[in-house]
């Protein structure tokens, strides 16, 4: 693991001094931040796997930070800290651009258990993306690049999007419900928003189809889940 390298955004000099200090007995390589601006910054021109970000922070809070990070198509995996512990403060994380959410106070042992995780999760992601180009009518995806061809031409998906999208193609022609979505693509199993999975598929639609109104490729089934179809 020591290739890995975590950008901890904190600006609790002794709670981001910890969390250097034992990720980096974990074999990790540890950058600090005081906030969001320097987060950002420092992304632009250094290389990190993982971001671990407080919410509240002076100059730039977490959110917005990692609402400015998912909006320049960056798929960095995204930790949250946060004093929030409500069903909303998650659900606001997750919106933003999360993977994972914890709440101040929280076990250290629990912490780096989450981190193992999710380069786990990442590198298995990286091991089966190999089936990884896919022609439906018209339009054309390689889950290696990311690079799409749709109604409107050529576009790239983000890490997310080609996720789902992988996971409808491998299942094509059955019903995938809503807890095997957020189990496979977000690592969960409470539904942070009714509407988020909703806007995946009609971006799908968007991108893919001929009428959105009518869709051909990216069914929904009310109540049960979503299903990709190729038949004619």
């Amino acid at each position: 693991m020591s290739n890995y390298r975590i950008l901890v955004v904190e600006d609790e000099i002794d709670l981001a001094e910890l969390l250097k200090i034992n990720l980096e007995a974990e074999g990790y390589r540890v950058t600090l931040a005081p906030h969001g601006a320097v987060a950002i910054n420092k992304i632009k021109t250094e290389s990190f796997d993982m971001i671990i970000m407080d919410i509240m922070m002076p100059s730039m809070d977490g959110l917005t930070a990692t609402h400015h990070i998912r909006l320049s198509s960056n798929n960095i995996p995204i930790m949250i800290l946060s004093a929030g512990n409500t069903a909303q403060d998650r659900i606001n994380g997750l919106k933003a651009g999360a993977d994972d959410y914890m709440s101040k106070p929280f076990e250290l042992e629990e912490l780096l258990l989450r981190v193992q995780k999710i380069f786990m999760r990442a590198h298995r992601e990286d091991a089966t993306i190999n089936f990884m180009e896919f022609q439906f009518g018209k339009n054309h995806v390689d889950f290696n690049t990311y690079k799409a061809i749709g109604v409107d031409g050529e576009f790239k998906l983000t890490k997310k999007e080609a996720q789902l999208l992988r996971l409808l193609v491998e299942r094509k022609e059955q019903v995938v419900t809503r807890e095997e979505i957020l189990k496979t693509v977000w690592g969960y199993t409470v539904f942070p928003s009714t509407r988020t999975i909703d806007n995946f598929i009609l971006a799908f639609r968007k991108y893919f189809e001929s009428d959105i109104k009518n869709p051909r490729y990216f069914l929904s089934h009310r109540g049960l889940g979503y299903k990709f179809t190729d038949k004619e």
